[in-house]
């Protein structure tokens, strides 16, 4: 198992690849098709890989949708559904 950061040697291919070792891959639960954004730094002669997580949509909207909710009842607002139909038709 992996520290919390290790470093370790790995080599460029032709076609600019490079292979992130087995025990780091294992331990940040990578898989192919695992997306990073890189970060170039010339100046400092280094290359930052950051994992990108792209959160899962329901998941997401489920979060928002809870803050909306709860920011809603903090406002005194009735956000049941009936209530917000029965508001909206006497406008």
């Amino acid at each position: 198992m992996a520290s919390e950061v290790e470093a370790q040697v790995a080599k460029m291919s032709s076609k600019g690849q490079v292979v992130i070792p087995e025990d780091i891959r294992e331990d940040m639960n990578l898989h192919a098709g695992s997306t990073f954004v890189v970060f170039g730094n010339k100046n400092a002669d280094s290359i930052l890989l950051k994992r990108l997580v792209v959160p899962e949509p329901t998941k997401a909207f489920e979060e928002m949708a809870k803050w909306g909710r709860q920011h809603a009842k903090s406002l005194g607002l009735d956000v049941r559904p009936e209530k917000i139909v029965e508001k909206q038709h006497k406008k």
